[in-house]
């Protein structure tokens, strides 16, 4: 039976090369030449690995298989944003998306293939829930630009692509650590940012990790009422209760909110913001809406976005309004999926309540 490595945390994986070498008779020096071909200098299969004999590339082949995951669409945008579309092996399809600025290189990686949260102005949230992604898959979308060209690797990554990490808690703590340690990718913690609706249990988990890992709380909304609108995970986990919980987190926490027309735009949103953001002296990230994931949606007039800014640093918050990347090609989270593959085969309901229980 055949082990995925990838799916495992460096140390696992470690510990399942070594005895299967030492069961082989192998020499102790073969594991110094095998292990950095899973995460280090990744290779698309092990008989890319020609510094290992031909038999021994085989029955690695055999015995640990390395998983792929399938591009089918990449796009790239006039702002240098790249969007790439995976297809798994049993046929789901992913996205993850490449920013440029700088120096820096962000990755936003999914952690489902769709999802069943249903905010409002999410084209994953119109998809449904397909099914959560193995630690592999999800950690496999960093693996694979490194394989394309090693001068993609990501210096940031950020859990803000199809689905909701915190209800696939176990494959995105596993690739927490494949991600984080140097023997992995060896992408510092405080580079990678995991974004959540604020889901209490698996929050409290994330918190006690050790290392800086960075948190970021979809809020898009200053009420309970106005978010239950917009989020129906409000319903199960109320703002009272999540702002609790972020209190008694020990790192800086950034508030997402996402401005919409007509919505949750007006400067009275923004003084109600306000007075959750400064207990927390949290940083608010504003986004503006990207029209591909909502297209009944309408985003706020740059005027309305920079007032609404302007309000929140008048009253002591610091706020950044972000600027949409990728606008000329399908950059909206799931809008590409959408666009090739399609919502409705196999689309699975959910509840936000029952959904919101897995753990």
């Amino acid at each position: 039976m055949s082990i995925d490595l990838l799916g495992l945390t460096p140390d696992a994986a470690r510990d399942a090369l070594q005895e299967w070498l030492t069961t082989r008779g192998e020499p102790a020096y073969r594991l110094r030449q095998l292990f950095p071909r899973l995460w280090q200098r990744p290779v698309a299969r092990w008989s890319d690995a020609t510094d290992l004999p031909a038999g021994l590339r085989g029955a690695l082949d055999e015995a640990f298989p390395l998983r792929r995951l399938e591009l089918r669409t990449h796009q790239v945008s006039s702002d240098g944003t790249e969007k790439f579309l995976w297809m798994l092996d049993d046929g789901e399809a992913i996205e993850s998306v490449l920013i440029p600025e700088g120096k820096r290189r962000t990755l936003c990686i999914s952690s489902q293939a769709g999802c069943a949260l249903g905010c409002v102005f999410c084209a994953t949230g119109r998809m449904g829930f397909r099914r959560n992604l193995s630690a592999g898959e999800i950690a496999g979308q960093v693996r694979e630009l490194v394989i394309r060209d090693p001068s993609l690797k990501p210096t940031n990554i950020v859990f803000m692509g199809m689905g909701e990490p915190l209800l696939n808690w176990e494959a995105v703590d596993t690739t927490l650590t494949a991600l984080n340690r140097p023997e992995g990718f060896g992408i510092g913690a405080r580079h990678i940012t995991l974004s959540t609706v604020g889901i209490l249990p698996q929050l409290a988990k994330f918190a006690q990790r050790r290392e800086q890992f960075r948190l970021a709380v979809s809020l898009h909304a200053p009420t309970p009422a106005l978010r239950r609108a917009l989020m129906p995970i409000e319903k199960k986990y109320a703002l009272p209760e999540l702002m609790s919980a972020l209190q008694q987190f020990r790192r800086r926490v950034t508030l997402e909110y996402v401005l919409i027309a007509g919505k949750n735009d007006s400067l009275e949103a923004a003084d109600q913001l306000a007075k959750l953001a400064q207990p927390l002296e949290a940083l608010v990230n504003l986004l503006p809406l990207h029209p591909g994931g909502a297209p009944d949606l309408t985003p706020s007039a740059r005027a309305q976005m920079l007032a609404f800014e302007r309000r929140l640093k008048e009253k002591g918050v610091e706020a950044v309004l972000r600027r949409s990347r990728g606008l000329d090609i399908s950059a909206a989270c799931g809008q590409l999926r959408v666009e090739v593959v399609g919502s409705g085969r196999g689309r699975r309901k959910v509840r936000p309540e029952e959904h919101a229980h897995i753990e």
